[in-house]
Formats: structure tokens, C-alpha cells, sequence
């Protein structure tokens, strides 16, 4: 019998709001000289109780939090952006209303839904967390960081996030907006990812008892609107005139990074098989490794030293294969990929090979395709000859 998940998450939310704990002292930095923590975390907090967004994902003021909802907005948002996340999210709680009807929810119907949004193992992990939420905690999530940090998919940043903002829980949330946010308070110098153990530290000793929650979702706020990477609004910043960046007016510098080593372009083929019927010939990826689960195209190996001679002997099934102009370039995050494209057609007879699948090109929407895949598809269409 399934629990009433609503009233124990707003008893324990009841209960976390209530925890009251002194506060500590005001964080001091050697090279930036010191901030006062009880003004400094008013002013932001009243900064946000006027300014704060509207997002699908978070409860309105006076509201206790849903955890799932909170949940699921974390492990979306990660290395993406709210405004591609929305649309996801919203169609996740319409197919997955709530941790049991994920839980329950065939594999494919998750990475389904997920294709498009990237990073794939996040939703490889998201759905086994659902069943470990279900089968270990009854449903109810856990509402300490360390509880939160044994379930799939979860970790360090993700658990201060759902502890913080779910339960109320003092927390230290760290994601790139209050990285930037922190970094020009103080005016750090050391790069990113080095400066990462300071930022944490700073950020710890500003956290309010009172309103953890409301204080990690301020920084966030703060670091997406005014405080933007390029051109930041310091006259109307909470933290105005106490920011050591401002001070020395060059905020848009911080924070320092490391610069990344662009990754070795790899190359690859793709097969784009048309039967006359309208169907498309696809497989499923396999469960581990780079977009793990999802559906795809027959193709080669993806490698840098890929070589196109003879390639077709390569391809699922034996046609009349016709090398397309032109690639398909897609960009992941350690390594850029172009594809050369492959298409044929076949008769409505013509049986898929072992591990394939014929789906109708109406089907397709319903699969989960990655965006390289349906690049891949796109460019065939649009260039494969009637």
C-alpha cells in the first residue's frame, strides 16, 4: 500500500524548518579582509524574498518543499541550463508524477523522456534512484546530506542541494553561480578548480541556521541574474559595497579558471537505413559507457584515428549505401565528433538484423534519441536523394 508521501514530507519538513543552532563567526579572507556574516546574509536573504524566481521546481514562499520535485530539478540542472531544463521537468512530473511512478517506470520510458537533455548516465542514475528511494526508504527521501550521498547518482553537491532546500538542513551548496558568486566577494586569485576547497569554506561560514534553504537558492538567484558571468549588475547586488571585486572593479575576471584542453576530434560513420514502408533501422546503445541505453543509428567506433576506406562493410546490412556530402558535427564534453552519414533504402520485406529494430519514423519521438542521433537522421533526410 503505497504511503501517503505528502504528509510525512511536510512533517519532516515541519520539523527541519524548526531547527534552530547558533550561528558562527564572520568568515575572514587574509587577501580580501573580512565580512560580516549576519548583515551580509540579511541583505541577500531580503534580497531574494523581493527578487526571487518563479521556477516549476520550487515552492512558493510560505510552502513546505516537495523533495522529489527538488530531486529531480538537481539532477536535471546539472551542467544545464534552466531554461532548456524546464520543459523536461515539467514533462517528467506529467509521465512521473511522483518517486513511485518513476520507480516503477519501464527503462526505456525514462531515457525516453530524458533524450535531448544529455549527460545520459544522470538518467541511467535517476531512475535507480527512484527504486532505491522506493524499495530502501519506503518512498520517503532521506533528509541528511550523508543519507542522501549513499543513494545512486548522488553526490556532494546534489545532497547539500536536496538537504538545503528540502529539509531545511544546513548545508554548504556550492554550484557555479555561487563559485562566481564567492570568488569576486573575496577577490580570489587562485584558479579554478584549485580555489574550490577556499569558495566551499567561505560559503560554509555564511551559511545562516535560520534559512539554509533560502540562502542556497539566494546564491543561486544571485549568480544567475546579477551577478552573470560578463556583465555583472553590482549597483543593485545585495552584497554591494562589500564585494572586494567590485571594490576593485574588476568582478568580470573572477573566477579565475584553468584553461581546458580542447579534446581530440573523433570521427565515425553512421548508417541511415530507410525501408519504403517509412521505418528507420535502430538499436539500442549498451547500458554502460557514452550515452549508455539509448537508441542510435548502426554506426562505427567513434576514434581519432577512423579511417573511411571500406567502411560500408561496416554497415548493418548489405544496400546500396550512398556516402552523403558533407558531416554531422556534434560537440560532447570531453571530445568533438564528426560523422560521416551513410543512407540506403530497403523493401518493407527486408528483415532487421539481430539487435536492431525497424521504428516508424512517427515512432521516433517516443525513442530515446540523443541529439547526435538525430542530427544524424535529419542530415539523411534532408540529403539522402528520392
Amino acid at each position: 500500500m503505497r504511503r501517503d508521501e505528502g504528509t510525512l514530507h511536510s512533517a519532516i519538513g515541519t520539523l527541519s524548518t524548526n531547527r534552530m543552532v547558533k550561528r558562527r563567526p564572520s568568515p575572514v579572507d587574509s587577501k580580501a579582509g573580512p565580512l560580516t556574516d549576519g548583515p551580509t546574509a540579511r541583505a541577500l536573504l531580503a534580497w531574494y524574498d523581493r527578487h526571487r524566481r518563479t521556477l516549476p521546481w520550487r515552492a512558493k514562499p510560505g510552502d513546505i518543499p516537495d523533495p522529489y520535485r527538488v530531486w529531480l530539478s538537481e539532477i536535471m540542472l546539472q551542467q544545464t541550463t534552466v531554461t532548456a531544463v524546464k520543459p523536461y521537468f515539467e514533462k517528467f512530473l506529467t509521465l512521473f508524477p511522483d518517486v513511485f511512478a518513476l520507480a516503477a517506470a519501464p527503462t526505456e520510458a525514462v531515457m525516453s523522456a530524458w533524450a535531448g537533455l544529455g549527460y545520459y548516465s544522470r538518467a541511467r542514475n535517476l531512475h535507480a534512484c527512484a527504486k532505491a528511494i522506493v524499495e530502501v526508504h519506503g518512498g520517503i527521501f532521506p533528509e541528511t546530506p550523508d543519507a542522501l550521498r549513499a543513494l545512486p547518482g548522488i553526490g556532494e553537491y546534489t545532497s547539500a542541494a536536496i538537504a538545503s532546500i528540502a529539509f531545511n538542513r544546513v548545508a554548504t551548496v556550492v554550484d557555479g553561480n555561487v563559485e562566481r558568486v564567492i570568488s569576486r566577494l573575496y577577490a580570489i586569485e587562485e584558479p579554478l578548480p584549485g580555489s574550490k576547497p577556499q569558495i566551499k569554506a567561505l560559503t560554509t561560514a555564511l551559511v545562516p541556521e535560520d534559512r539554509p534553504g533560502d540562502f542556497a537558492q539566494a546564491m543561486m538567484d544571485l549568480g544567475a541574474t546579477l551577478c552573470s558571468p560578463k556583465s555583472p549588475s553590482c549597483i543593485l547586488c545585495p552584497f554591494s559595497g562589500s564585494c572586494a571585486a567590485q571594490k576593485r572593479g574588476d568582478a568580470e575576471i573572477f573566477p579565475r579558471k584553468t584553461p581546458k584542453k580542447e579534446g581530440q576530434l573523433r570521427r565515425g560513420a553512421a548508417f541511415v537505413l530507410l525501408r519504403e514502408d517509412g521505418a528507420i533501422l535502430v538499436r539500442t546503445r549498451p547500458d554502460k559507457g557514452l550515452l549508455g541505453g539509448m537508441t542510435e543509428v548502426p554506426g562505427t567506433e567513434w576514434s581519432a584515428s577512423f579511417k573511411a576506406k571500406d567502411v560500408t562493410t561496416l554497415a548493418p546490412i548489405e544496400a546500396e549505401w550512398t556516402k552523403l556530402r558533407g558531416h554531422v558535427r556534434h560537440v560532447f564534453t570531453h571530445f568533438p565528433l564528426e560523422l560521416t552519414i551513410y543512407a540506403a533504402r530497403c523493401s518493407k520485406r527486408k528483415s532487421a538484423p539481430q539487435g536492431a529494430r525497424f521504428v516508424s519514423l512517427d515512432a521516433l519521438d517516443q525513442e530515446a534519441l540523443p541529439s547526435v542521433m538525430k542530427k544524424a537522421i535529419t542530415f539523411a533526410l534532408e540529403n539522402f536523394p528520392q
